[in-house]
């Protein structure tokens, strides 16, 4: 591309072929309109990405040079970086797992310093993080915690929970600290992240993580299945479901930057126990059986999330609220559409 050529204004969303960024990218092609959307992904572009998105890319946000020639072609305003190797398999593959999640968000990052830098504008980096990020030494610890406030317990036992906690730290560098030695600072950007709670979705099949005993008791109840659970029924921890978590995606998006305290927010919706959350799926799945066989490694690491997250900060800051409760989420989303999925099977 000559020196002269106009770069075309776009949001670029990584992570693409992912269930959060398909109804991400559905729901910003609903709201702003001629917006052009750019989808990265390892994977082959589907239906949704080709269907709203200007341009699909199939690539890894390892590849600094991939990343570089885009930003030759687009300028990008706002970078969803959603890509990233979850809890399960940054745990068998940990180095694997830091160059994804903190090298990919590193060469984001680099990405919006950049556009800062040559277009005097700071771009929008939204970053989905994680209740991983917290890490209690006890069961009894956590009992005692209660609602946990984003600036406690940060110690991280999982290496998705140290990634994503990296990373955050260089959003935050990156908007409030990046060039603090010079006279006149510039190149900085406006990271906003989200701690998202365990997600609940109807559409997608749980993928084993570390959270997914949730979903995995609804899937198995619409299908009439035994689940045994690889938690005791006696854990907690807060969830949201995943119409909810593009919701807030959208919102803290659209927030005022002047009334953000923070660069990273806890956000939630319902914080049941397992024995709760199978209570209230057997009013609507009154056959489903539940048997419990908790897992060493698994139970360790739920152990030492917070069984609740303080999402005051937010609510404050640029109104939060969730919609749903545990029960209204069940009659309203999840029993409704899990019911259709499996109907007939």
């Amino acid at each position: 591309m000559s020196q002269g050529s106009q770069r075309q204004t776009a949001v670029l969303v990584t992570g693409s072929g992912g269930e959060l960024a398909h109804g991400l990218i559905r729901a910003l092609a609903a709201h702003e309109e001629n917006l052009s959307i750019v989808a990265l992904d390892k994977r082959p572009p589907d239906g949704v990405t080709s269907e709203f998105c200007s341009e699909t890319i199939t690539g890894d946000v390892r590849d600094l040079d991939m990343l570089e020639e885009l930003s030759e072609r687009y300028a990008f305003n706002r970078v969803y970086h959603l890509a990233a190797m979850l809890s399960s398999s940054a745990e068998h593959a940990p180095i694997r797992a830091y160059e994804v999640n903190v090298g990919g968000t590193m060469n984001l990052l680099r990405l919006a310093v950049a556009e800062s830098t040559r277009t005097g504008v700071d771009p929008m980096v939204l970053f989905p993080s994680t209740v991983a990020v917290y890490g209690l030494p006890s069961f009894k610890d956590k009992q005692a915690a209660g609602s946990v406030h984003e600036d406690e317990w940060l110690d991280p036992r999982t290496m998705y929970g140290c990634n994503k906690l990296a990373a955050e730290h260089l959003g935050r560098y990156f908007t409030n600290h990046h060039r603090q030695f010079e006279e006149e600072k510039s190149g900085t950007i406006d990271f906003r992240a989200l701690r998202f709670p365990g997600l609940i979705s109807a559409d997608t099949l749980p993928t084993g993580g570390t959270t997914d005993y949730g979903p995995e008791m609804l899937h198995a109840a619409a299908q009439g299945e035994f689940y045994e659970c690889f938690v005791r029924e006696e854990t907690q921890l807060p969830f949201m479901t995943m119409p909810e978590a593009i919701h807030a995606l959208l919102e803290l998006g659209a927030a005022e930057r002047s009334s953000l305290t923070r660069t990273a927010y806890n956000v939630r919706s319902f914080a049941p126990s397992v024995l709760e959350l199978h209570t209230v799926i057997r009013e609507h799945f009154p056959s489903l059986q539940v048997g419990f066989d908790p897992h060493p490694g698994r139970q360790m690491i739920v152990d030492g999330w917070p069984g609740d997250t303080d999402d005051s900060a937010a609510c404050r800051d640029w109104g939060w609220a969730p919609h749903h409760s545990l029960e209204s989420a069940m009659a309203d989303y999840l029993v409704p559409t899990v019911t259709t999925r499996y109907a007939g099977t």
